[in-house]
Formats: C-alpha cells, sequence, structure tokens
C-alpha cells in the first residue's frame, strides 16, 4: 500500500510534465492597463463644460495690472484707503510725538506695549511697571448729549485715555524680599479734581522673591477690600513717601495715553502694509 502511495507523485509528475511539452505556450496574463482618470498635475475641477484652473497651477498677474501674484480684490484697495485716511487722521490729533517724561527722576523702559518706571532713593528700588493693552476704559452707555448750537458733533467726542492697571515693587538692598503693590484707577475717580481723594487704589499686597520673573501664587496675598482703613492709609502712605502719590498717578495717566495712542498708529500702519503687500 505505501509503495502505491509513494508513486502517486512521480506519475502526476510525469503527466504535467507531458502536458506541459504538447502545449504550445501560452504568455501569462497581464492586468488589463486602467487610463488614469486624473492624471498627476492636471488637477482641474469640472463644472458641465467649464474647466477651472487647477489649484496647483501657479496664479497668475492680478487682472488690475499691478503685476501682483497674490490675492487683490477691490474690498483690500478699499481697506487700504480707509487706513491711509485713519493714520493721517490719528497722527493729527496725537498729542505728544514722543513719550512725556516723569517728573522725581523717575527712568523709563519700555518693551513694546509694556512700560517700566524705575527709582532709587536711599538703599530702595522703587519699579513701576505698567502694560497698555485694554487700558482704555469702555465708553459709558448713558444718554448722548446733543451738540450745543454752532458746536460740530465731532468735537463732543470725549477724549481717550489709558487708566492701566499698576505694579509697585519696592525692594531694599541686602533684602531677599520684595513688597508688591498690584494698584488700579477706579472708574468712579476718573476725571475727578478732587485733591482730597486718591485718584488710584491699592488692589493687593504681597511680599514675593526678589530675582524672580513670575511671582509665586503660593504666597500669600493681601485684599485690601475688606482691609482696615488704618492699615490701607498706611499702605498709600508709604508709597507717597517713595513718589507713587496722585501726582504720579496723573503723570502716568499721560505717559500711558502718549504709548497706547503711539502703539495704535503703529499698529494701523502694519495692518495697512500687511493688506496693501503682495
Amino acid at each position: 500500500m505505501f509503495q502505491l502511495l509513494r508513486c502517486v507523485p512521480r506519475v502526476l509528475g510525469t503527466a504535467v510534465a507531458g502536458l506541459r511539452a504538447a502545449a504550445p505556450s501560452l504568455p501569462l496574463l497581464q492586468p488589463a492597463s486602467r487610463p488614469c482618470a486624473r492624471p498627476f498635475g492636471l488637477l482641474s475641477v469640472r463644472a458641465g463644460s467649464v474647466q477651472l484652473p487647477g489649484l496647483l497651477k501657479p496664479r497668475g498677474p492680478c487682472a488690475c495690472g499691478c503685476g501682483c501674484s497674490g490675492l487683490h480684490t477691490e474690498g483690500d484697495k478699499a481697506f487700504v484707503d480707509f487706513l491711509s485716511d485713519e493714520i493721517k487722521e490719528e497722527k493729527k490729533i496725537q498729542k505728544y510725538k514722543s513719550l512725556p517724561k516723569m517728573s522725581g527722576g523717575w527712568e523709563l523702559e519700555v518693551n513694546g506695549t509694556e512700560a517700566k518706571l524705575v527709582r532709587k532713593v536711599a538703599g530702595e528700588k522703587i519699579t513701576v511697571t505698567f502694560n497698555i493693552n485694554n487700558s482704555i476704559p469702555p465708553a459709558f452707555g448713558g444718554e448722548e448729549e446733543e451738540p450745543s448750537q454752532g458746536q460740530k458733533a465731532e468735537e463732543q467726542e470725549p477724549e481717550l485715555t489709558s487708566t492701566p492697571n499698576f505694579v509697585v515693587e519696592v525692594t531694599k538692598d541686602g533684602s531677599s524680599k520684595a513688597l508688591v503693590l498690584d494698584c488700579h484707577y477706579p472708574e468712579d475717580e476718573i476725571g475727578q479734581e478732587d485733591d482730597q481723594s486718591d485718584i488710584f487704589s491699592i488692589k493687593e499686597v504681597s511680599f514675593q522673591a526678589t530675582g524672580e520673573s513670575d511671582w509665586k501664587d503660593t504666597n500669600y496675598t493681601l485684599n485690601t477690600d475688606s482691609l482696615d482703613w488704618g492699615l490701607y492709609d498706611h499702605l498709600m502712605d508709604f508709597l507717597a513717601d517713595r513718589g507713587v502719590d496722585n501726582t504720579f498717578a496723573d503723570e502716568l495717566v499721560e505717559l500711558s495715553t502718549a504709548l497706547e495712542h503711539q502703539e495704535y498708529i503703529s499698529f494701523l500702519e502694519d495692518l495697512k502694509g500687511f493688506v496693501k503687500s503682495q
């Protein structure tokens, strides 16, 4: 039995060899060629019988004849014209062509929208830092007054003033701590002429390590909303003795307003150049 099974592969092999010799050589089956439905590099969109230009095809020159190859619309042109007029008007009403100086021996350092005032007195360094971003108070939604006779409506518009929050940092020589006072301008005190009231307020007080740019939230922070008035008055006197008083706060508003207006004009010029660039 086993001998018969051994002979089966030999017999089958001989038969297959004979069939291969007798049959004519047939070509191997090849897959049918399929035309490419979207040839590479011809990414055109067909809408009916109209062919739109390819997405990857280089954009031709602008239709207005300026020779640009970027997006150029009538809306952009109108936008640039508007910005040009706006810049002229803003420069016309600009109060300070250069930033005003602070009295009291303060040294000014400006980095973009952030400004720093530094003053050194008898072994102490007082640093006041503020940022003009979001420093314009919102307009109150009260009833608009009718312009008086012979007065234009434009003259009734209130002058915009920048009243930023500012941080006072007081450090003493040889100390590893700095007393930090977070101050702000209360909205109901802005524009008041009363010499008896303070035009700025202390919001928070804390100690922070000197030489560290990032202050720690784990340090105790004193909120003045629930503070004893006697302690609050002493803190205000402490600032006034170091040159941070109502006169300083008034001059800070002038400085911040000039810086904010200067940065606003620069922003308009950058925006105009960005929209106009090709």
